[in-house]
């Protein structure tokens, strides 16, 4: 049976955008394209020699892992760039033919230039439950209210619980409700801040007072990218005050709320605070449900509702995580054409959500908590008793366990403390974060932390 190359690569990406950060996926391999397999190498197009020496140095033992799991037939991957010839595809061409690649497929819908938004994200295909029904009702008066009701909007969540679909789809659906009159322009932080490093070194500051002041509304995404990049801080600053004081639309996401991100400048969190701050969480069940059932509908696709069931039940991280499962299922279905079931289904979930202690440390999880508490790790590990420390002690001794199933000596031993005091500071942070949606957010905010390190 003749390989899908496409359907191929799209469930290899799905899987990479989750093991790496958006603003790296977005820079690096959005717009790579797998084009030719041949004698189990499969060859891969990236725009420029830059993005093929990043890929193949940084990716290619993660991009060979996951394609070897979809297919065991693959033993190598070549990285070419877009433009150049490829022998094999010439082999096949009629003599006298040049064959060179052309950048024709892109796995999502074309990025508009000028407002740099994905038309692909719309508030329709937006899953609204009880963890992001107030960001999603705020987002609603934004578009009705451009500039005047919640602003600046700031949302926040971990990663892949659709922030990033959230904000973009504010902007399509602005331009779309006011037929291209009032302008919206989205821009990552990473490419904000290269923005203004370019043009300091350019001497061309001008230019980026007109590109991001010069618009009706202004989405910016991963805002604590910027924290400690102090011109980049200074120059959002300036632009942030231009915009608002001209009723212009500020809306920011981001992974953590102003008052957690310690390296961000006093005067730019009190900005932020001045508006609506909203939050998205985790996915409840039944919201689960309803986005697998609605990323089905997306690809045309029908799952018994005990598959359904199966996904909701053990996928829980994240939406990017469901999709991800989804995807992996799609391609069972389309390019191997296997029959679905819950031993299949629960093989792809194991892998898709493989546990991350593989690749974390215990040290790791005592910086991470330490960073996020701004605390120091020689007070979190050792015999002070500031009152300060518990809940930090607590949360690290509950992730310990949670992460890496160590055992309570070990982790009394590791945090200065006893393994009783462990087991009572585990069941506790246990029974909080129930109860607690505050906790529970840190945790998970910690635990991005811990991941991306």
């Amino acid at each position: 049976m003749e390989k899908n190359l496409e359907k191929l690569w799209q469930s290899v990406l799905g899987e990479m955008e989750l093991q790496i950060s958006r603003a790296n996926f977005v820079t690096w391999l959005k717009n790579s394209r797998l084009t030719e397999e041949k004698d189990g190498t499969l060859f891969i197009v990236l725009p420029n020699n830059f993005a093929k020496e990043w890929v193949e140095n940084k990716y290619h033992k993660n991009l060979l892992g996951i394609v070897r799991n979809f297919d065991d037939s693959v033993r190598k991957l070549e990285f070419v760039v877009s433009g150049q010839k490829l022998e094999i595809l010439e082999k096949k061409a009629p003599v006298g033919t040049a064959v060179v690649f052309e950048n024709k497929i892109n796995f999502e819908f074309r990025v508009d230039p000028e407002s740099n938004l994905n038309p692909r994200y719309n508030l329709n295909s937006f899953v609204v439950g009880p963890s992001n029904e107030l960001a999603f009702g705020a987002a609603s008066a934004v578009i009705q209210n451009v500039g005047v009701k919640y602003n600046p909007f700031f949302v926040y969540g971990g990663v892949g619980l659709g922030k990033t679909h959230l904000i973009q789809s504010i902007g399509n659906e602005i331009r779309a409700k006011y037929k291209g009159k009032v302008r919206p322009k989205y821009v990552p932080s990473e490419k904000f801040t290269s923005d203004v490093v370019w043009a300091i070194r350019n001497k061309r500051m001008d230019d980026i007072k007109r590109k991001y002041r010069d618009v009706d509304v202004l989405i910016i995404d991963d805002i604590q990218f910027i924290g400690g990049k102090e011109k980049t801080e200074e120059e959002f600053f300036h632009t942030f005050n231009a915009l608002y004081e001209n009723n212009k639309q500020i809306i920011i996401s981001s992974d953590r709320p102003p008052q957690s991100i310690p390296t961000l400048e006093e005067r730019l969190r009190s900005r932020f605070e001045g508006g609506l701050i909203a939050d998205i969480v985790y996915p409840e069940y039944e919201t689960r449900v309803a986005i697998i059932k609605s990323k089905l509908q997306e690809n045309k696709k029908e799952l018994g509702n005990e598959i359904i069931e199966l996904i909701a039940s053990k996928v829980r991280k994240n939406v990017r995580e469901i999709e991800g499962v989804i995807n992996k299922i799609i391609f069972y279905q389309d390019v191997r054409g296997s029959q679905i079931n819950e031993k299949i289904v629960e093989d792809i979930i194991e892998k898709t959500t493989q546990n991350f202690s593989k690749r974390v440390s215990d040290s790791q999880i005592i910086k991470s908590v330490a960073e996020f508490y701004r605390v120091s790790t020689d007070d979190l590990v050792g015999k002070v008793r500031k009152k300060e420390i518990v809940e930090p002690r607590q949360v690290a001794m509950y992730l310990l366990r949670d992460i890496l199933d160590m055992s309570y000596p070990y982790i009394g031993e590791k945090l200065g403390k006893d393994h009783t005091t462990a087991i009572h500071a585990i069941k506790k942070i246990n029974i909080e974060i129930n109860k607690n949606s505050s906790l529970f957010q840190k945790i998970i905010t910690i635990k991005e932390l811990i991941y991306k390190s």
